[in-house]
Order: C-alpha cells, then structure tokens, then sequence
C-alpha cells in the first residue's frame, strides 16, 4: 500500500513539473487601482490551488483531532465504568450437578 501511495505522489509531482515547464508564460493580472502584476502562469495555477486547499485541510484536520479527543475521553469512561462493574460484581457462581449415586442391593451370602 506503500508503495501505490509513493506512485501517486511521485505521478503527480511529475504532472505538476510538465505542466509547469511547458505553462512558463507570464500572464498579466489587473489588480486595484491600475495596478497590474505579471506572474507566471504556474504560480498563480498553483497559489489558487493552495489557497483553495489549505483552509479546507486545515479545517477537516482540525475536526478529525476533534473527534478523536472526545471518542478517546469516551472510550476511558467506559473502561471505568467496566472496571467498576468487574469490582462490583460478585463472583459469578457456577452451579455444579451433583453426580447421582447408585445405591447397589445388599450382598446375599
């Protein structure tokens, strides 16, 4: 499993360097006021990826530490709980069958 992980990384590194080389143009962006900025066409392919991305991972990671607390806190109250129930408990008794005997006819001499 590894490995497919590292292969899709590797894969897509090699995508995002194609992609790059062959996009190299700077491509003009009209920002406020009259002011322009000249950036190359991966950079801002990449910045919004970034700035999409990142908030979003942020978050979902932020949830998942969330809930990985409370279910931690949860599952030690409930091994209290057992721990308490496992004292409190008295011994469990086993009823034992009691083996018939049978009674043979007295020796007749």
């Amino acid at each position: 499993m590894q490995f497919l992980k590292t292969l899709f990384w590797v894969v897509l590194a090699v995508v995002a360097v194609v992609f790059a080389m062959r996009n190299w143009t700077p491509v003009p962006v009209n920002l406020w006021g009259g002011l322009a900025l000249e950036a190359k066409l991966p950079v801002l392919v990449f910045g919004a990826f970034l700035l999409g991305f990142l908030p979003t991972h942020l978050w979902h990671r932020a949830a998942r530490w969330r809930l990985r607390r409370r279910l931690d806190s949860q599952e030690r109250a409930l091994a209290d709980v057992r721990g308490l129930t496992e004292i409190a408990a008295p011994a469990a008794v086993t009823p034992t069958l009691a083996t018939p005997t049978i009674l043979e006819p007295p020796a007749q001499s």
